[in-house]
C-alpha cells in the first residue's frame, strides 16, 4: 500500500492532486451547463480561441491567464453578437470566430522566435509545475463561480430548459446567457494554465457528460461531476508516476475512458432491465 501512495508523497505531485481537484471544482460548474445547453463546440473552439492573447502576453510579458481570458472573451462577444442572424447558424459564426482567433494567434506566433517552448505549454501545459500562486487562483475562481452559480441557478435553469418561460417570469435570459458565457470563459481562461487547452476542454466536458448519465437534477450532476473530475485526477496522476506518461494528457485520457466506462455501464444496465422485464412478463 506505501507503494501505491508513494506518488502523492511528492510535494509537486501533490500540488498537482490539489489543483486537479479544484480544477474539478471549476469545470463542473460550468461544463454541466455547456453540456446541457448544446455549447460544446462553442467550448471547443473557445479552447483555441484564447492564442492570440496568449501569444501577445507571453511576448509583451504580461500575465498569460489574463491574455487567454481577454482573447476568449472577445470570441464569446463575436459569438452572441452573431448569433441572432438570420444569414447563417451560430455553429457557422463560432466555426469563423474560431478560425479567425487561431489564425490570428499563429500569425503573431509565427513573428516571435522565442514562442515556440510557450506554444507547447499552451497546448498540453505542464499539471506537475502547478505551484501555490496558481492553487490559490483555482481555489478563489472556484469560490467565486460557486457563488454566482448559486445566485443565477433560477436563471440559468430557465435559459437551458426553456427560455421564452425565463423571459415571461423576468428572469432577464440575455443577461443569464452573457453571466454563463463570462464563466465558460474565466473556466477556460483558469484551466488552461493548468494543464493546456486541449486538455482543459477534455476535463470541462468529459466528467460532465459521464454525470449526467448517472444523475438528473442539476446540483447532483454537478457533484457527481466533479466525483468523476477528481477520479481522473487521482488515476491519471498515478497511473503517469508509474508509466512515466505525460501527467496532464493521462489525466484528461483517463476522464475520457471514465466517460465511456460509464455510458457502457449504462447501456449494460439497460439492456439486462429490459431482458428482465420481458422475462417477468
Amino acid at each position: 500500500m506505501s507503494s501505491l501512495a508513494e506518488p502523492f508523497t511528492v510535494s509537486f505531485v501533490l500540488r498537482a492532486l490539489i489543483g486537479g481537484v479544484l480544477l474539478s471544482v471549476v469545470c463542473a460548474l460550468v461544463g454541466v451547463w455547456v453540456i446541457a445547453r448544446g455549447m460544446t463546440f462553442l467550448g471547443e473552439a473557445m479552447s483555441h480561441g484564447m492564442l492570440p492573447g496568449v501569444a501577445v502576453a507571453s511576448i509583451l510579458g504580461g500575465n498569460l491567464v489574463a491574455g487567454a481570458a481577454v482573447s476568449a472573451l472577445a470570441m464569446s462577444a463575436g459569438v452572441n453578437a452573431l448569433r441572432g442572424s438570420r444569414e447563417f447558424g451560430r455553429d457557422t459564426s463560432i466555426g469563423l470566430l474560431f478560425v479567425g482567433m487561431l489564425s490570428i494567434g499563429v500569425i503573431v506566433v509565427s513573428h516571435s522566435r522565442s514562442f515556440a517552448t510557450d506554444l507547447t505549454a499552451f497546448l498540453f501545459g505542464d499539471v506537475l509545475a502547478v505551484d501555490r500562486s496558481d492553487l490559490l487562483l483555482l481555489a478563489l475562481t472556484g469560490a467565486a463561480m460557486a457563488a454566482v452559480s448559486t445566485v443565477f441557478h433560477r436563471h440559468f435553469l430557465a435559459l437551458t430548459f426553456d427560455p421564452r418561460k425565463a423571459r415571461t417570469l423576468g428572469l432577464r435570459p440575455d443577461l443569464s446567457n452573457a453571466v454563463m458565457m463570462i464563466l465558460l470563459t474565466v473556466a477556460m481562461a483558469v484551466a488552461f494554465s493548468v494543464v493546456g487547452t486541449l486538455l482543459a476542454f477534455g476535463m470541462l466536458i468529459a466528467p460532465s457528460a459521464a454525470a449526467m448519465l448517472v444523475a438528473r437534477r442539476i446540483p447532483a450532476v454537478m457533484l457527481t461531476s466533479f466525483t468523476f473530475g477528481s477520479l481522473a485526477t487521482v488515476t491519471g496522476l498515478w497511473i503517469s508516476w508509474f508509466a512515466a506518461t505525460a501527467a496532464g494528457a493521462t489525466i484528461a485520457a483517463v476522464a475520457v475512458l471514465l466517460f465511456f466506462a460509464v455510458l457502457a455501464a449504462r447501456r449494460l444496465t439497460t439492456a439486462v432491465l429490459l431482458r428482465s422485464g420481458r422475462a417477468a412478463a
